[in-house]
Formats: structure tokens, C-alpha cells, sequence
């Protein structure tokens, strides 16, 4: 761990193996934001493939609610960073797996949605974009994110209806590929990663850009726009 946000980075061979784990609910900060753009920077150099975990019961519940209820320009810029932090993850050039231990909510579900491959633990836990319930708007790049991984019978429950679901439904509904027991979930994402770190990092990069530039440029050329009127959790 480091001072700079509650994320941990090793190698296993070659994969790279990001944990979240502040104790907490692993809230998307400005710190830890800036902490996963430095692991990703360096697993770029060091790995063939990387894994994002949770600790046990959390994955993440999202933004920073004290940055989001600060003021609306620090609740912009958090979820602008967020937004920006997300993309790059979506079309990053090595393969990524997710180890969801647990609750994955708002921008925890938006980090599912744009991971390669999806493993989730079979305990209790909530998966879902829930920002409409507590009065925020889907900001595009997270409607766009969903309307590309979800299934479409899913789509619209799941963003207007901001339906959280288990993590056997998170599968059904595409925010997972996958539920495995609790206490194997890192170690099967590991594995999968080291299945895909076996492919030609190249082809694979090039594959997934040629899949996934549609969706970014769309999000890339709405986003300021979209930040400029975001609005954040109100009461009902």
C-alpha cells in the first residue's frame, strides 16, 4: 500500500495484480485515480496482462460521496477523471480480468463493465449503475459503457431502472462473465490472466481498439459537453 491511495501493486509472473483495499467501501478518490493511472502505467512496462481485485465483500461502491457532495465543480472533475481513468481501462493494450469480491456500485459497476473478463464471488453482494435511485443522472460515457456490455433485455432496467443485482444475475445481465467461490475468485481471475497473457499482446490490443474506438470517440466527443451539465445526487 502507499500513502497515495489504498492500492497495492505485484507482479505474479506476468501478470500484473492491482488490489483496492482501504478498509472501507475502495471509493473511487482523485488519489486513487491517480494511484491505478501509475499502475497502469507501469504494468504497460512490466506485464503481459493485469487483474483488478477488490477486498473481501468489496470490489468498489463508487466515486468519493465527500468529493461528490463537495461542490458541483469537484463532483465534475472527480467523474470527468473517473470517466477519462475508465476509457483508458476499456481500451487498454493488455488483456485485463476483474476479481469482483463483492459490492461493485455506480463507478465500481462502470470499472465491470469496461474490464476484458469479469469473475465475481458467490457472496452476498450488490452490482448495479444505481445513481438514478439517489437522483443522479447516468452520465453518457456510463450509459454508452453499459449499452456496449449488457445485454439488451438488461440495458434499460439496469441504467433508468437503476436495478442492482446478485452476482448470478450480474452474470445473466453481462456485468459479469462469470461466479466462482469466494475463496478462489482472485485466484481464478489469475489464472485467467495468465490464459490470455499466452496471446500476442499486439493482436489482441489491436482487436480490442478495432471492437471498442466506436464507443470511445462517441464518449470522447460528448464528454465535456456532458460534464459541463452534470448534475450530482439529489434527494428524492
Amino acid at each position: 500500500m502507499t500513502d497515495l491511495a489504498a492500492l497495492s501493486y505485484h507482479l505474479d509472473g506476468d501478470v500484473a495484480v492491482l488490489t483496492l483495499d482501504d478498509g472501507k467501501a475502495n471509493a473511487v478518490s482523485p488519489a486513487l485515480l491517480e494511484a491505478l493511472n501509475g499502475a497502469l502505467d507501469r504494468a504497460r512496462d512490466e506485464a503481459r496482462a493485469v487483474v483488478l481485485a477488490g477486498r473481501p465483500g468489496r470490489f468498489s461502491a463508487g466515486f468519493d460521496l465527500s468529493v461528490m457532495t463537495q461542490s458541483t465543480e469537484a463532483m465534475r472533475h472527480l467523474v470527468q477523471s473517473g470517466a477519462e481513468l475508465l476509457l483508458r481501462w476499456y481500451d487498454y493494450d493488455l488483456p485485463t480480468v476483474a476479481a469482483c469480491t463483492g459490492h461493485a456500485l455506480a463507478a465500481g459497476a462502470l470499472l465491470l463493465l469496461t474490464t476484458d473478463v469479469r469473475i465475481g464471488s458467490d457472496g452476498p453482494a450488490k452490482i448495479g449503475l444505481n445513481e438514478v435511485a439517489i437522483g443522479m443522472p447516468l452520465p453518457i460515457f456510463a450509459i454508452e459503457l453499459a449499452r456496449d456490455r449488457l445485454t439488451k433485455k438488461t440495458f434499460t432496467q439496469a441504467t433508468m431502472g437503476a436495478r442492482v443485482f446478485t452476482p448470478e444475475e450480474a452474470a445473466v445481465a453481462g456485468y459479469l462473465d462469470q461466479v466462482v467461490p469466494a475463496d478462489t475468485v482472485l485466484d481464478e481471475a489469475i489464472a485467467e490472466a495468465r490464459r490470455l497473457a499466452t496471446l500476442s499482446t499486439g493482436a489482441y490490443a489491436r482487436t480490442k481498439h478495432a471492437a471498442r474506438q466506436a464507443t470511445v470517440d462517441h464518449v470522447r466527443a460528448t464528454l465535456a459537453d456532458d460534464m459541463a451539465k452534470l448534475t450530482g445526487p439529489t434527494p428524492l
